[in-house]
């Protein structure tokens, strides 16, 4: 392979078209795959009885945390801040920095300014952070609390913390998902933190050798690790907002305990996006942080939907080799290579194989996408919430629900395999199918934060590991052949 060979990113190409997905021949019984993308059914039920989303707040809180000498403090009762640091601490296997305003039934009903302003009062007064994230919960924003109003209060009273950034965000339990409060959160680190050029003298490749990137929050810490990487290997300098890879990569410090994050994005980082060769934007959910960005610095971006697969590997490469003006490094020709041996290795085992997935909808374009490559069907498709990205989903259709929808699909279908995220267990034992966990949270596995899914060499771990599923299930194998002529010893024959 060479720099020629593999695709390249126009340089004005900065908003892809949308690649259609072709009709694959499948199982008779199962759905076709229709060229204009999926079918989206909406959810039709009043409750959810095996919930598959998690929060818009944690998704708020995870952005946050991937900011340097950071703390979320989550304005709502002292249950919704529990709940949620439980669920990073069974994830990340980390103790989590996060704080909570601890309404009560008095500030409830009377209004919480003042426990926002006493919080953050508190907090700047005992850890000094560099910045405090507020996101909101459903308590609150179902209250009608004004948190911009409160952070006025606060500055208005404490001035002597003036240094000290306050980025609240509006992020309810009850509407959209981790994808959607995480993609909220960045947004506002960009509005309260990113200058305008004008205002700030930034000019778009300034620093030719500086990249921003905006990490979705379906990348795992070791997916943005090899981002990095990758990027390095170009001899360009990644700025990734948030890099939660710096913060949560589960490393061990001189420290026994600190209250703020350790790792992340620098604050002072922010001021510099401006002055970047490009933006890497990693995520549909991104795209309105994205546009934010790009209309406060003026840097061109280039969008991918995931970094799963051949082809948009290929296309970031691409990307990577326009913007550094350097050829492709031999170690990732070989990667490349090494994929597409995993390709034929894999696809006697994944062809026309039948995938149930639920995931936020970045993952699950990724994965749907990927399988399709393969010759595999999605006969299951399931999504906490609906998302313009769905339309890329590579299935018949998608439904709007839970994980008892997946459930009832995967049996309606005849799905074999199920990917999804730890709370799939139970479904999958009622199914008698095999798990593969994918997405948040992960709590009956260690590790599952750190793996590599995306780039040349995560895909080709991917498709090993669907494979042997496969095999497991002897999908495609022949039977041994053993002829009538052999001679058998008596207790060879007897067993």
């Amino acid at each position: 392979m060479t720099n020629q060979r593999i695709p390249q990113t126009p340089a004005d190409n900065r908003y892809p078209e949308r690649e259609q997905v072709e009709t694959r021949v499948s199982h008779q019984a199962g759905p076709q795959i229709p060229l204009t993308g999926p079918t989206l059914i909406k959810r039709n039920k009043a409750l959810s009885v095996a919930p598959l989303k998690a929060s818009a707040t944690l998704g708020a809180t995870l952005a946050f945390l991937g900011m340097r000498r950071a703390i979320p403090m989550l304005h709502g009762s002292q249950g919704c801040t529990a709940f949620g640091k439980i669920f990073f601490i069974q994830h990340f296997r980390e103790p989590m920095p996060m704080q909570t305003t601890a309404m009560d039934q008095v500030s409830t009903i009377m209004g919480g300014d003042d426990s926002v302003v006493e919080g953050l009062a508190t907090i700047c007064a005992k850890h000094r952070p560099a910045l405090i994230g507020l996101p909101t919960t459903g308590l609150v924003e179902t209250q009608g609390a004004d948190v911009s109003r409160a952070v006025r209060m606060f500055r208005d009273r404490h001035p002597e913390y003036a240094e000290v950034a306050i980025v609240p965000v509006a992020s309810p339990d009850y509407s959209g998902c981790l994808e959607t409060g995480f993609n909220s959160a960045v947004k506002a680190l960009i509005h309260a933190l990113v200058p305008e050029a004008s205002a700030a003298g930034t000019r778009p490749g300034r620093r030719p050798r500086q990249v921003n990137v905006l990490a979705g929050s379906a990348l795992t810490t070791g997916d943005i690790e090899h981002l990095k990487d990758l990027l390095e290997r170009f001899r360009l300098r990644p700025v990734v907002v948030p890099d939660i890879a710096d913060s949560l990569d589960g490393h061990l410090v001189e420290s026994d305990y600190n209250a703020l994050t350790i790792g992340g994005t620098p604050l002072d980082e922010l001021a510099t996006l401006g002055d970047a060769a490009a933006t890497l934007v990693i995520g549909r959910s991104l795209s309105g942080a994205a546009d934010l960005l790009a209309e406060r610095t003026g840097v061109p971006d280039y969008r991918f939907p995931h970094l799963m697969g051949l082809e948009t590997m290929d296309r970031l490469i691409g990307t990577l080799a326009e913007i550094s003006a350097e050829p492709v490094p031999e170690r990732i020709e070989r990667q490349r290579s090494q994929l597409q041996d995993a390709m034929l290795d894999a696809h006697f085992s994944l062809g026309q194989g039948r995938f149930a997935l639920a995931a936020d909808a970045d993952l699950l374009v990724a994965f749907s996408q990927l399988l399709a490559s393969m010759g595999a069907e999605t006969v299951a498709a399931v999504a906490p919430v609906n998302a313009p990205s769905l339309a890329e989903v590579a299935a018949a259709q998608v439904k709007i629900g839970d994980l008892e929808d997946l459930e009832q699909l995967a049996r309606a279908n005849g799905a074999e395999v199920l990917i999804t995220n730890s709370h799939g267990v139970q479904t999958a034992e009622r199914l008698g199918l095999p798990l593969l966990r994918a997405g948040f949270p992960q709590f009956d596995h260690v590790g599952g934060w750190q793996r590599q899914w995306i780039g040349y060499q995560g895909t080709r771990q991917t498709l090993f590991d669907l494979a042997n599923i496969m095999l497991g299930l002897h999908k495609g194998e022949i039977a041994p052949y053993r002829s009538p002529l052999k001679q058998w010893h008596t207790q060879e024959h007897a067993a």
